[in-house]
This record gives C-alpha cells, structure tokens and sequence, in this order.
C-alpha cells in the first residue's frame, strides 16, 4: 500500500511540474527546425507552421497585411458588407455625440465656474466684511492678507476658466 502511495505521489508531483510545458509554443523556423518557446513565434511565422500554442483551444486569427487591408474596406477595392460597414458608421457617430456631449458639459461646467469665480471676485473687490466657517465650525472674519489671498485665487479661476 505504502508503495502505491509512493508511486501515485510521484505521478502527481511530475504531472504538476510538466505543466509549464505545456504552456510552451511549438513551431517550425523558417530553416524547418522545430523550436520551442514560451514565447509566441516571430510576427512572420506562417499559421501552418505554428504547432502548437499555450491554449490550444483558442486559436489567435492573425490577418495578413492583404485580408486586413480588404478587412477595412481600404484601397482594396474588396467588397465590404453593408451591414458591417453601417455598424462601424453608428459606431464612429456614437463615439463622436459622445465626445460632444462631453465637451458640451465640460464647456457649461467652465462657464459656471467662471461666472462664480467672477461674483466672488466682485464681492471681494466691494471690500465688505467676509466671514467663512473654519473648520471647528467657527465664523471667522478675513483679514487683509487672507482677503488678497481669496482674490489671487479668484482671479486664477478667472484666468483658468474664462476663455
């Protein structure tokens, strides 16, 4: 019994570490020499002449320069499916309204930003007494140097934000 544990340990032990191999490449050099590596195979290699692959139920699709070029309806002059080419058309259009309404809202954001930076430098400049909440929750009045100090940041708002 103690023998056969032996020998099942064992089987266990060197199917765990042949693992990593075969995770390994397999694939045939332009020479015809069989190499091995854990690295894919150089970008020229045919698909016939790769062997084998790390997961060998998901095979990558490479397209040569000519199928992704005919791929991409590009000077080719190959037909390209409508339906894929509307597709890609909505896909653009989308990614475009998208970029758009962004800006859009980044554009209203700044104006906001602006057009309070602007009262409050206003406020500021009308040189009324300003009061904040500190951060014990207690009303504290600006003195001069904390006054020009707001103003400094005003402005840089105005700068920054008023285009």
């Amino acid at each position: 019994m103690r023998r056969l544990t032996v020998v099942l340990v064992s089987a266990l032990v060197g199917a765990t570490l042949a693992m990593p191999a075969a995770a390994q490449w397999k694939w045939r050099s332009k020479t015809g020499q069989i190499q091995y590596s854990d690295t894919p195979p150089p970008a020229g290699t045919p698909d016939q002449d790769i062997l084998q692959r790390p997961n060998s139920g998901q095979q990558r699709r490479v397209l040569s320069p000519v199928a992704a070029s005919a791929a991409s309806g590009a000077a080719s002059g190959a037909r390209v499916d409508p339906e894929l080419e509307a597709k890609r058309k909505k896909g653009e259009q989308d990614e475009a309204a998208k970029k758009k309404a962004e800006d859009d809202k980044l554009a209203a954001q700044r104006a906001e930003n602006c057009a309070r930076a602007k009262s409050y430098q206003r406020t500021l400049d009308e040189g009324g007494r300003i009061a904040r909440t500190n951060d014990k929750g207690e009303r504290e009045i600006l003195d001069d140097k904390q006054r020009a100090e707001e103003a400094r940041r005003a402005r840089d708002v105005i700068n920054s934000e008023c285009k």
